[in-house]
């Protein structure tokens, strides 16, 4: 057996939009199955998500893909927030979809999120003009070409990074607006 490095990811409780957190666990590899997944403490007071005199949330984990980052055998691991009691933290949105989904599994449900980003090189959007705007958005969405897309190089590395690690991605776009991109 070996060390491997397993990052816990997870959700806060920023409102009205979360964002992400991790942590790194070292655990004795390969790790085979979710149950080779121990559940693991963390501060919820730092993260929005539990008052500081009782702080204790845990992660549970739900997912785990190989890092492509990191490579060998070491995981990312999607977790969902639990209380110390181990009820559904109040933060956990992902545990309420799951009993819908549940309830309604032979209405074939289907789930779609397109994940936009903007690529900022110091504090303006990637491909601006400085001190200035950028054209009209019409030849930037989808569009082709070193004059209207910005970043595509990085924006190709993480698909394929997400591909290896076995993510299921339907695709890639740039977007409206110069640096803005979506998958």
């Amino acid at each position: 057996m070996s060390k491997i490095r397993a990052e816990y990811i997870w959700m806060d409780g920023h409102e009205p939009t979360q964002k992400l957190r991790s942590k790194t666990k070292v655990i004795e590899g390969p790790a085979n199955s979710l149950g080779d997944l121990p559940i693991w403490g963390f501060d919820g007071s730092s993260t929005l998500q539990a008052a500081g005199e009782d702080s204790d949330c845990m992660l549970k984990p739900v997912c785990y893909i190989q890092d492509p980052i990191r490579g060998g055998d070491n995981l990312l691991v999607m977790c969902e927030v639990m209380n110390a009691d181990g009820s559904v933290h109040d933060s956990n949105t992902r545990a309420h979809l799951q009993s819908v989904a549940e309830q309604y599994v032979d209405q074939e449900s289907w789930f779609g999120i397109e994940q936009e980003y903007t690529f900022f090189q110091g504090r303006v959007p990637l491909g601006w003009p400085e001190g200035g705007y950028p054209a009209p958005q019409g030849p930037f969405y989808c569009g082709v070409g070193a004059d209207e897309v910005y970043g595509r190089d990085i924006v190709e590395e993480h698909l394929e990074l997400c591909i290896e690690a076995g993510l299921e991605i339907s695709g890639i776009n740039a977007e409206v607006m110069p640096g803005q991109w979506e998958y």
